[in-house]
């Protein structure tokens, strides 16, 4: 148990490789032998058909939980389907305790739909901070991690976002207008101008990665969910990115943040795509 005679640093040391193989053996175990292969009964709606779930959503988190609490003891489990179910666990985020954040399948819809843009996201975060995290795209064979501090990595290589090419336009992912209210939708207009390539999101977790390896210049998101931002956001950070909200303070993932926000492959990005949406335009 992390406390006085171990810290988060020690813990991620000694069984930082042992939360990867519990994150592989979860996608091996619920995920892959149901891609391609779902049947109707294994797929449901939680909100309305654009917010899907699937048994293997709900059945790599138990794994997960399982796997990541037993190797962690004191350790708390914040999973999205668990917070579908019970959303009064979702204030464990706030806890003193290590909190593991966890997405099973980050992308469910591409997954029901046979793409392979989907990844299990999973982060360790305490007082409101992620200390590490790890994105796994299993049908892509791909599998980045960050620990604060200790940079970046997509199989084994450092990645580094860099700053955008000058002179061509910025590509942004943004919210899907389903998931966006109003003044949302009108902060996000702000793209709608030069110098700016603005398009649909897929799975958050994939457009993280995408930024760390710097093949996309921002996102423009407009919703907290802790499960689809605190892999993705350390991974941008320790790559070299930055994250601001329109009130240009960093994403906290214990919420409270002004939306929407973005993440980017430097900071002059971040508050170039935040002036966007504010409406101040640096």
């Amino acid at each position: 148990m992390i406390g006085d005679t171990e810290t988060i640093d020690e813990f991620l040391a000694r069984h930082a490789g042992d939360v990867e193989e519990a994150v592989r053996k979860a996608a091996a175990a619920e995920i892959m032998p149901r891609f391609r292969r779902l049947a109707a009964h294994e797929v449901d709606q939680k909100a309305g058909p654009h917010d899907l779930v699937t048994d293997a959503d709900r059945n790599a988190e138990l794994y997960l939980t399982e796997a990541l609490a037993a190797l962690l003891p004191g350790s708390v489990v914040v999973g999205e389907e668990a917070v579908h179910a019970n959303p009064a666990s979702y204030e464990a985020i706030q806890s003193d305790v290590p909190v593991w954040i966890v997405d099973p399948v980050d992308g469910t819809r591409q997954f029901v739909h046979g793409d392979d843009g989907f990844c299990t996201l999973v982060a360790l975060a305490r007082h409101g901070v992620v200390h590490a995290s790890w994105t796994y795209a299993p049908a892509r064979d791909q599998l980045a991690t960050a620990v604060r501090g200790g940079g970046a990595f997509l199989g084994g290589e450092r990645l580094f976002a860099g700053p955008p090419a000058p002179g061509r336009d910025l590509t942004v992912a943004t919210s899907h207008p389903y998931y966006t209210t109003d003044d949302q939708k009108h902060a996000l207009l702000g793209l709608r101008t030069d110098g700016i390539a603005p398009r649909a999101c897929g799975s958050a977790g994939l457009e993280y990665l995408a930024i760390a390896r710097g093949e996309l210049d921002a996102t423009a998101f407009s919703w907290e969910a802790a499960w689809d931002h605190a892999a993705g956001l350390l991974l941008v950070e320790e790559a070299g990115g930055a994250h601001l909200t329109v009130s240009g303070e960093p994403f906290r993932i214990t919420g409270g943040n002004t939306l929407p926000f973005t993440a980017a492959r430097d900071a002059a990005t971040a508050r170039r795509v935040t002036g966007l949406l504010s409406g101040t335009r640096p």
